[in-house]
């Protein structure tokens, strides 16, 4: 019989193979640590030695079901795998991506080939997915998607036409998750659906966007003019597009936050130690509260989102998609607000050094501001929050 104790302990305190999980991935992090991302970056390349070794040892797919590969495991320890990875300087973008958006997706809702064909390889890391939904006109909302797709009558499969933007990493994926709208023949109304699009599929064009960001990761537009897909691209039932997408957004949100909360204790721990041992008067400038208080403040609201990210690994885990969507924007919020914070006043500590590549905390500022616009705005959720959690009328 579970006691009180063991309630709370399940919820708000980390198990034992948890820890152990957040331990290890640390310490993987840091033996590549921030040099070495960013030599990556520099470089034009991909981190694609140490999302090899993530996945060789099993940290990718540590969320995917057990039979194709993965850990089987859930949400919560593939947030603990990035954000212990970002805390090490070393924030894989894609990670939010492939394995938490693609691979929950085709877990929950794929055919068996689907199954068998992409997610071993997602836990492993021998494959990649991008994900595509933001289009130029649209943004995030699903409701205004124009990529369409409609059946082929000469082959019984898809026709997909429409256009993309701001879609991380499509140049090393294997494959993008599309998400179009198909018409629905009872009602004429567009709904939405999943389609897997593989990157050499003809039609399937993509440019990359100049971006003045820190990260191996690139972003791109999309165009898709009449791009054929065979029958089996969709994604589960033709019917069930909302379910489908938010079952992927949800995680995407979670990680987000992850994403966050791992470069804000990056760069916290940076100036705290840098706050330390740096000695301009009779004492090292961490005495001053001046200087101790912001950070300790940067401490306690990265702690709180934490939590909420927990809340709502929790509530995905446990299979409330209703209350994993409220927790998951909340927590995105929380933890976008408190990475950025956390990495501004990191920078202000070191005053000029912040601002050195020896230091590496510059280009967190940057990183840390994608955050709070993507993979949805700051605005956003809290329209979310005000009209869903709140009940308050929209204005839109």
């Amino acid at each position: 019989m579970s006691t009180v104790k063991d309630t709370f302990d399940s919820r708000l305190l980390e198990s034992e193979e948890r820890r152990a999980l957040r331990g290890a991935v640390g310490d993987l992090g840091r033996r590549y640590g921030r040099d070495y991302f960013m030599a990556t970056v520099r470089a034009g390349q991909e981190t694609d030695e140490l999302w090899q070794e993530a996945g060789r040892l099993g940290y990718l797919g540590v969320n995917l079901p057990e039979e194709y590969g993965g850990g089987g495991a859930g949400l919560a320890e593939l947030s603990i795998v990035l954000e212990e990875l970002a805390a090490a300087g070393c924030p894989l973008l894609l990670m939010v991506v492939s394995p938490a958006i693609c691979g929950t997706v085709i877990a929950r809702f794929g055919s068996e080939a689907q199954k068998q064909r992409w997610l071993p390889g997602l836990a492993d890391g021998s494959l990649k997915m991008a994900f595509g939904i933001t289009e130029p006109d649209a943004g995030s909302n699903s409701h205004r998607i124009t990529t369409t797709a409609r059946r082929d009558p000469a082959t019984g499969g898809w026709l997909l036409t429409g256009r993309k933007v701001f879609i991380s990493g499509v140049d090393i994926a294997d494959a993008t998750l599309i998400v179009g709208r198909t018409e629905d023949a009872r009602t004429g109304k567009l709904k939405p659906c999943l389609f897997i699009v593989a990157r050499e599929t003809p039609g399937f064009e993509y440019r990359q966007i100049e971006m003045e960001l820190g990260t191996p990761e690139r972003q791109f537009q999309l165009f898709l003019d009449d791009v054929a897909l065979p029958a089996e691209a969709l994604v589960g039932d033709e019917d069930a597009g909302l379910l489908q997408l938010f079952a992927g957004l949800n995680p995407e949100r979670v990680m987000t936050a992850a994403f966050s909360i791992g470069m804000g204790r990056y760069a916290l721990g940076r100036a705290v130690e840098y706050a330390r041992t740096r000695q301009v008067w009779s004492a090292p400038i961490g005495a001053h509260q001046a200087i101790a208080h912001p950070l300790a403040q940067a401490h306690i609201e990265l702690e709180l989102a934490r939590l909420m990210m927990q809340k709502a690994a929790y509530l995905y885990d446990a299979g409330d998609d209703l209350g994993a969507g409220e927790a998951a924007n909340m927590a995105k919020y929380a933890a976008a607000e408190a990475g950025a914070k956390a990495v501004d006043q990191a920078v202000h500590t070191l005053g000029g050094n912040g601002l050195t590549t020896e230091y590496g905390l510059a280009s967190l500022l940057a990183a840390s501001r994608v955050s709070r616009i993507a993979p949805i705005s700051r605005e956003m959720i809290l329209n979310f929050v005000s009209h869903h959690t709140l009940g308050l009328p929209r204005s839109y």
